[in-house]
């Protein structure tokens, strides 16, 4: 069928939304019909699910067209779709994320189910977000535990501009180092869980467009064996951690070994698992605060 009158119709916009697949694809972009199929209902402001659906009288406008032909074409160039989207999902919220801050990754709630499994039956918990980046983790734990008392901790000032969007009073964001044993004094073995997604890519790992060119190498990064900031993060939370409390930490998929080891060394720290990722890759790492 052919566009006119402003508008397109159903078979025109089913081929154009072919056609951005195939532009996707031959730049290289991981998931081009989805990255497709969610850009066209950003523009269209629709849930992805509906687009089976356009059609019997619903038509698509020109400069709707456009904005999205504009969005692929950006796309093709590999800016991160959540950047195009404006919002990246992690659980229960959508945060806003963009220029500055590390994008938010699906696995990363793997690690955030894992957590509020581990406040089940904790009344009121203290939870604290080291690295928070866009404040997702602690907007998330807020929004699944409004009883619950969450601090989020950042260092970088342009990450924390958008924590400071995303979080609002649901937290208390805290600008402070995470390799600091001895920040938040006044939460001293008092939390319940520890939640971090900290930088931990080995230097020199290649990466993809995404992220060499728009996720802040810091936020990304973390010495010659991506551990740098591991290493010291886990002193903080052993410090911060109640008897009992728990711990849990994203890490590179090479570290399946190396980050369980880092908890395992310390006496101060039990019940210590790795988690794969949906894809079957090691992910992240939990343990527990020894009791009395």
């Amino acid at each position: 069928m052919a566009e006119g009158d402003g508008v397109v119709s159903e078979m025109s916009w089913r081929a154009v939304l072919a056609g951005a697949e195939r532009e996707l694809a031959a730049a290289g972009v991981p998931s081009p019909r989805v990255d497709a199929e969610l850009l066209a209902a950003h523009v269209l402001g629709i849930p992805r699910a509906q687009l089976a659906l356009l059609g019997a009288g619903r038509a698509v406008e020109q400069d709707r067209l456009a904005e999205f032909r504009a969005l692929i074409a950006r796309r093709a160039t590999r800016v991160p779709l959540q950047y195009l989207l404006g919002t990246a999902p992690m659980g229960p919220v959508d945060v806003v994320v963009g220029p500055g801050v590390f994008v938010p990754r699906l696995e990363t709630e793997l690690l955030l189910e894992w957590g509020l499994r581990a406040l089940v039956g904790v009344p009121k918990p203290l939870v604290v977000d080291l690295c928070t980046g866009s404040g997702a983790l602690a907007a998330a734990v807020a929004a699944s535990r409004p009883d619950a008392d969450v601090y989020a901790v950042e260092l970088d000032p342009e990450a924390l501009s958008w924590a400071r969007r995303n979080l609002g009073d649901r937290a208390l964001l805290v600008h402070g180092d995470v390799t600091d044993p001895g920040l938040l004094p006044e939460l001293h073995g008092r939390v319940d869980l520890v939640l971090a997604n900290p930088p931990y890519v080995p230097e020199g790992t290649p990466v993809p467009p995404e992220v060499a060119d728009h996720d802040p190498h810091r936020a990304v990064f973390a010495g010659a064996d991506g551990l740098a900031v591991i290493r010291p993060l886990v002193v903080l939370a052993i410090r911060l951690l109640r008897p009992g409390g728990a711990l849990a930490i994203e890490h590179d998929d090479t570290h399946a070994t190396a980050a369980p080891a880092v908890l395992a060394g310390h006496a101060e720290l039990t019940d210590v698992v790795e988690h794969p990722d949906l894809a079957g890759r090691p992910r992240f790492v939990t343990g527990a605060r020894v009791a009395p």
